[in-house]
């Protein structure tokens, strides 16, 4: 089995993207191997109005609940965020929320962030952040975000560590950092198998039930992430742990 927990759906304004629907996405999963996958709606980063970004992803989602996990994207800067939240785990059905701080102009751990997080946790979602949505290398001008720091989860785990989490995205995270109670997986894309060996190091000091696969389509193609976990120097059970019951875990909890 095979679990990715970092995908999207929607348009980026800055290039075009490749199978960037819930079809496209399900053709890219049946093509690699990808039993079911967590997705939410890049409209989300740009809206100013983030609900409809939410019901496109539910419509788009709805024939492929089997295979295909949406999130909402939510606000908390924006005046009805508590309402977009209801709606979209009420009438939407949506599994979790995804977070976009370093677009939406608040931090994980500043008053309007914490509300957002613990308003998702009481619905028992779990929140997915990226450390970063593309390359700051290959950013069009217009693109100013800037990457999360690992500071940044460091202090946001710290403070909410019942929080189911999930750091998509990540590189240079250092496990005897992250707070020894919290409960979260980091997503494996960035990270090294050879080479830096990112993966198996963070193995050694935090554990492999912390990482989880992540392939990051439509803005990436899911064979390198496939090949690292292939060729990943553990023992089966813990690549079986990282391809899909740690997710499926944080999942069912």
């Amino acid at each position: 089995m095979l679990i990715d927990i970092n995908t999207y759906i929607g348009h980026w304004p800055f290039r075009q993207l490749r199978d960037n629907t819930a079809q496209g996405l399900l053709k890219q999963m049946d093509k690699n191997g990808i039993d079911l996958a967590i997705t939410a709606s890049i409209h989300g980063i740009f809206y100013k109005n983030l609900l409809p970004a939410n019901e496109e992803v539910a419509a788009q989602a709805k024939r492929y609940r089997d295979r295909i996990v949406p999130f909402a994207v939510i606000n908390p800067l924006d005046a009805d965020w508590e309402e977009d939240l209801r709606r979209s785990a009420e009438e939407m059905e949506l599994k979790g929320l995804r977070l976009f701080p370093q677009y939406h102009g608040y931090s994980l751990t500043d008053t309007a962030g914490l509300e957002l997080i613990d308003a998702a946790y009481e619905l028992n979602w779990p929140i997915q952040v990226p450390m970063r949505v593309v390359d700051r290398r290959q950013r069009h001008p217009m693109d100013w975000a800037s990457d999360l720091a690992a500071s940044d989860f460091e202090d946001a785990l710290a403070a909410r560590p019942l929080v189911k989490w999930m750091i998509l995205d990540a590189l240079g995270l250092d496990g005897t950092k992250m707070p020894p109670n919290a409960s979260y997986v980091v997503e494996i894309s960035r990270m090294t198998a050879v080479l830096q060996r990112n993966i198996q190091g963070f193995i050694e000091t935090a554990g492999h039930v912390h990482l989880s696969f992540g392939t990051g389509m439509p803005f990436k193609m899911p064979g390198p992430a496939l090949l690292k976990l292939d060729v990943l120097d553990v023992p089966k059970t813990v690549r079986e742990a990282i391809a899909w019951k740690n997710a499926k875990k944080v999942l069912l909890d």
